[in-house]
């Protein structure tokens, strides 16, 4: 089946839906999400948005804790249009009706760990939710968008791949129908790519099960640029408990008094930052690595039991519920914690308006590198970027379209599925996704060196050549869609975590312990070349 519309999406988080919702009142909007709307990044986020609010805070002050806890590496004229920006996006959130916890009437603001001030905006402790569901339903609403659940992208159409011709450009997508398992082709004038992170590359994650670095590995297969994907942040307190699938204690548990403490007792933080517990989260995931190797312990505790239990019960009620589920009471009883995948501060390169090196393209969110986060994102600063970024994306996306043409005029073939068969060996993915998780997790994980990179990326290649002749030999699955992603997201990993020859941020390597800022301070670029 073919699809034309002026504006194709594929992602429904933040950044996705903010952007359809602005680019609506200009033409048709398809959204492409690859489970229900509501199946995203997102929706899990617990913490809040970063902005200034309070009259004692300032733009220069969010700046600075941005660069600060990005370790040198940010783009500064990025961050200040985040920080700038920041109060106009809440506020049309606020128009949208995502109902922010108030004080007296005012939003009420938190702090995270590497803020210098109170600047989080949240809904109690289930910010992304409130977000998520006040921005599906003015979708829904809105009679130029069309959802399209239960939808994979595969790849992107360019015109490079349709004529070979010099003057590239972004054409669509081939979009896997999950219901049918019939491929459609989706053509528009423009082409926004929002389909959140990656943290299934790695076998502990923070992530919902769509979070497999779809976009980042689609435009890495078109030729776009991508960068910094060696810094993959590592979330310091994941719920550690049997039955629990990863569950996120909020950062805003530490910034309302939370503290770290080993299975002794020992508040360890203070021995690693001026910050302690409010370090910024490489290192606190770094110092609970640490502390883990060297007690021999499973877990580390999060301490709340010295706060006041209903303002426990107020300011978590999400948190409070899930761990009462499982046995534990938070007012009472320290909760276990250990680090896990969290957020992917790498991405695909985009400039201030979220254009990539592939015109037509757009990209915000997760997806995108915008230079925002540098070699460690600052805690809240995530749907705060989705916003910005999607809000200044719509703004040039009409030139955009104009300089496209009818995408019904477009002679692009539709998906030739050849002489590929069903496929029958599901447990020949089943166990090339689990080893690829596993590898990431032991090799490429919060502390490296080159001997594991090298062996990871060893390994990594022959998975590669092994599903990349599965890939093209059975009909498309979305399980084989995904392990193909994973896989090329790791070896992106690998490959830009083995050229980073320092440790800086997220990224630390024992066999470059120092940083480096004769040579450090610069963006690991890559662009396809050495695998596809």
């Amino acid at each position: 089946m073919r699809h034309h519309f002026d504006t194709l999406v594929m992602g429904s988080g933040i950044a996705g839906l903010s952007y359809a919702l602005e680019m609506a009142d200009r033409g048709t909007v398809a959204v492409v999400t690859k489970r229900g709307t509501d199946d995203t990044n997102t929706a899990w986020a617990q913490g809040g948005i970063a902005a200034v609010l309070d009259s004692e805070d300032s733009f220069e002050a969010h700046t600075r804790d941005t660069v600060t806890a990005g370790d040198g590496l940010n783009d500064e004229a990025i961050v200040r249009i985040c920080a700038q920006e920041a109060p106009e996006r809440i506020a049309r959130l606020v128009e949208l009706g995502v109902a922010f916890t108030r004080s007296q009437g005012e939003l009420a603001l938190t702090r995270e760990g590497g803020h210098s001030a109170r600047r989080i905006v949240h809904a109690k402790d289930m910010t992304g939710a409130a977000v998520q569901e006040a921005l599906s339903r003015a979708v829904a609403a809105h009679p130029n968008i069309r959802v399209f659940e239960n939808h994979m992208a595969i790849d992107l159409i360019t015109r490079h791949v349709q004529r070979g011709a010099a003057d590239d450009r972004c054409m669509g997508a081939y979009v896997l129908d999950r219901d049918t398992n019939a491929v459609d082709t989706f053509l528009a004038r423009v082409v926004m790519l929002a389909t959140g992170g990656a943290g299934k590359v790695y076998l502990y994650t923070t992530n919902p099960d769509v979070a497999t670095g779809d976009g980042i590995a689609m435009a890495w297969r078109a030729g776009v640029s991508i960068a910094n994907m060696e810094f993959f942040q590592f979330h310091p307190t994941t719920l550690y408990h049997p039955r629990a699938k990863t569950f996120l204690i909020t950062e805003a548990c530490r910034g309302e008094g939370g503290v770290l403490r080993r299975l002794d007792g020992d508040a360890f933080m203070t021995r690693y930052h001026p910050l302690a517990d409010l370090a910024p989260r490489d290192v606190v995931a770094r110092a609970i690595d640490n502390e883990l190797k060297r007690s021999g312990d499973l877990h580390v505790v999060l301490d709340m039991t010295h706060l006041d239990a209903a303002f426990l019960d107020d300011r978590f009620p999400g948190v409070s519920q899930t761990l009462l589920g499982l046995g534990i009471d938070m007012r009472t009883q320290p909760i276990p914690v250990v680090p896990a995948a969290h957020y992917c501060c790498g991405g695909v390169s985009s400039d201030a308006e979220g254009r990539t090196t592939l015109p037509g393209l757009l990209v915000a969110g997760e997806t995108a590198h915008t230079g925002l986060h540098g070699a460690n994102r600052l805690a809240s600063n995530s749907l705060l970027e989705g916003m910005v970024f999607a809000h200044r994306a719509a703004t040039v996306s009409a030139d955009i379209q104009t300089q496209a043409g009818d995408p019904r005029g477009w002679d692009v073939p539709d998906w030739n599925a050849g002489l590929a068969t069903n496929p029958d060996e599901k447990v020949m993915v089943a166990h090339a996704w689990d080893e690829t998780r596993r590898l990431m997790w032991n090799y490429v994980g919060i502390v490296r060196s080159n001997r594991r990179l090298e062996r990871a990326r060893r390994r990594l290649d022959a998975l590669r050549q092994e599903i990349g002749h599965d890939y093209w030999k059975y009909i498309v699955t979305a399980d084989m869609v995904e392990l193909r992603n994973i896989i090329t997201v790791a070896m992106l990993i690998v490959e830009c975590a083995l050229q980073r020859q320092e440790s800086r941020g997220l990224h630390y390597n024992l066999d470059f312990p120092e940083r480096d800022d004769a040579d450090g301070a610069r963006d690991t670029v890559m662009r396809r070349g050495r695998f596809s």
